[in-house]
Parts: C-alpha cells; structure tokens; sequence
C-alpha cells in the first residue's frame, strides 16, 4: 500500500515502509501465536462464566477452576502487552529520541501513550497497557471475521460485487497500487461493508454499567450499578429498522436511505464515549484487502448465506468454515 504525500497537491504514488499501530515492524511468530493461543482461551472462560449462574457471584466463582485458568492466562497476556511497551520503550531511548522534542516523526499509537505520561498526563503504566491490550485484543479477530462475512455476502451477491468491482477499477485505473486517498474515493465499496456489518456485526454484543439511575422510553426503571446487555446482531435485524432485514442491501446506506435513523441504530463498532478505538483503521484494512482480492478474483458462492450456523464467542463465528471459489479475472486487470 503506497501513501501518498500529506501537503502535495499531487497525490504522487511511492512506497512506503509498512509499521503498525505498536512501532513494530515484526514480533516474534512463536509470541504472537501463544498471544492469540491465549486470547481464545480466554473467550472461552467468558463465555463458560456467563452461561453459569452460579458464576455471576464473585465469592462463588473465585473458588472454581474456571478462576483460577482465569486469572493464569490474563497474567500471561498482560505480560505479552508489558513486553511490547518496553521493548518500544527501550527503542526509543537507544535512538535517543524525545517525545517533547521530536516533532518530524509519525508517532505510533504507543508512541503518544509514552509521550502523554512523560508529559504528566493523567496515566500510568497500567493505564498505557490497557490501551493496548485493547487494541491488540480487540484488533486481533475482529477484522478477520468481517472480511469472512463480508467475501462470503459478496460472492452470494454478484450484482454488487461487479458494481465494487467496477468502481475500484474506475478509481484506480491502471495503477497497481492503492493509497490513503483512493479509500476514499470508493462509496460503494463502503456501502459493501456497513451492509455486511450490520447483518454480521464482528461483536454481537456489548455490555455497559448503568451509571446512573435512569427510565428507559419504555418506562422501565433502570438502577445504577445495572449491568445492561446490548445485543447488536438482533438490533440490526429488526424489521421496523431495517426492511427485509435479511436481504443484503448495500443502499440501505445511502444518504437518502439512513438520515431518518437513530444515530444508535447502527452499532457495528459500538458508539457514544466507549466505541471503538480502531475503527477507522479496521475500515482501511478491509477496505485495502477487498481492493486487493475483487481486482484478482472474481468469487462465486460455495456456502450459501442461509446455510450459516452461527456460535457464541466473544467474535462472531461460523460452526463450519465459510467456503469461496476464487475465479482469476484475466479480463479487467491483465493490463
């Protein structure tokens, strides 16, 4: 992916050194997988404790296995993410760089984490590893499950995949490569993904603590300390909402189609003061890939949208594999 330069009127195409949200360029693949080894296994323990009652109540469930497993694999990926910040830590002191002073730098996610501290913002060391166990923990699945669906909705859908399709190549024309700005010159391509968002949100569900004492518009009495589930994948099929709520219908966010709704109606990435903090990053990965994969296959459905059988985790899954056949297109991009 080339980035093209910040303040040149012309948006010339060069390559660029891909570095993630971490200041890494690469971390050790035995780690990673251990990491996301771990994160699995505490989706499970979550899953497990909410399906038992008896779970719910802190006493009770600090006596069972389940706590104790608990507890092992959070100490093992809060050691994963301490390891991150002082290997990125340790980086920049041996470069001898300054997070007051050095203003000809991108700063990293991490980067602005250390540099709020160093500056006596209000967080700690705790507080920074939170922020990243975040974004790795939540980052880790979550796309990769969207762009499952979303390739899955679009080869059971040719007539939209072709309008992607053609877009892209109106944008892009013989380029071979795709930068910052022409993700935002593809609409349609965006109108793909919220679809499938809706239908197949990445997280089903969310919860939140009520904070204070409210009554619902239904004229129920919520108390304060009330722990409210949020279930995303029935919000967004409801029909009062959204029409044949079934149907893969990327029009449904078409300006003209969407100004009448609430701005809560549409929960892919949560929203108000807690939503999601890579959102817009998630959207360029997927978008970035789509590009990637509709210019190179054209896709025909194997598994067909009413044969999905959906599990409970923390990431929305499928009991069996998605399967695509993937179709070489010779004729749009062998130029």
């Amino acid at each position: 992916m080339g980035i093209a330069p910040k303040n040149g009127v012309n948006h010339e195409r060069y390559p660029c050194e891909i570095k993630t949200a971490m200041g890494f360029k690469n971390i050790d693949e035995k780690l990673l997988n251990i990491y996301k080894k771990n994160v699995l296994n505490m989706g499970q323990i979550v899953i497990n404790r909410v399906i038992r009652p008896w779970c719910d109540y802190d006493l009770v469930y600090r006596f069972t296995r389940l706590y104790r497993e608990e507890k092992r694999i959070v100490k093992l990926l809060h050691t994963f993410s301490h390891t991150v910040i002082e290997k990125r830590r340790e980086m920049n002191s041996n470069n001898k760089l300054s997070y007051n002073n050095d203003t000809r730098r991108r700063k990293r996610l991490l980067d602005l984490l250390l540099q709020a501290k160093e500056q006596g913002a209000d967080i700690d060391h705790d507080g920074i590893r939170e922020e990243v166990d975040t974004f790795m923990f939540e980052g880790h699945d979550t796309t990769a499950a969207a762009l499952s669906f979303i390739l899955m909705l679009l080869a059971n859908n040719p007539e939209h995949q072709e309008k992607a399709v053609f877009e892209i190549n109106e944008v892009l024309g013989i380029h071979s490569d795709l930068t910052f700005y022409d993700c935002q010159k593809l609409p349609y391509l965006e109108l793909c993904i919220k679809e499938s968002l809706r239908l197949y949100p990445s997280v089903p569900m969310i919860s939140r603590r009520a904070g204070h004492d409210f009554v619902t518009a239904s004229g129920y009495k919520i108390p304060a300390g009330t722990t409210l589930h949020m279930h995303i994948f029935d919000l967004h099929r409801k029909p009062d909402i959204y029409p044949d709520p079934f149907k893969f219908d990327p029009d449904r966010f078409l300006k003209d189609n969407s100004s009448h709704r609430h701005p809560y109606a549409y929960l892919p990435f949560s929203a108000g003061p807690r939503n999601c903090i890579g959102q817009k990053f998630a959207m360029l990965e997927i978008k970035t890939f789509l590009v990637g994969i509709l210019r190179k296959f054209r896709m025909e459905a194997v598994t067909k949208q009413k044969d999905i059988v959906l599990e409970t985790d923390f990431v929305l899954k499928t009991s069996a594999p998605i399967e695509i056949r993937f179709i070489e297109r010779v004729e749009e991009f062998s130029r």
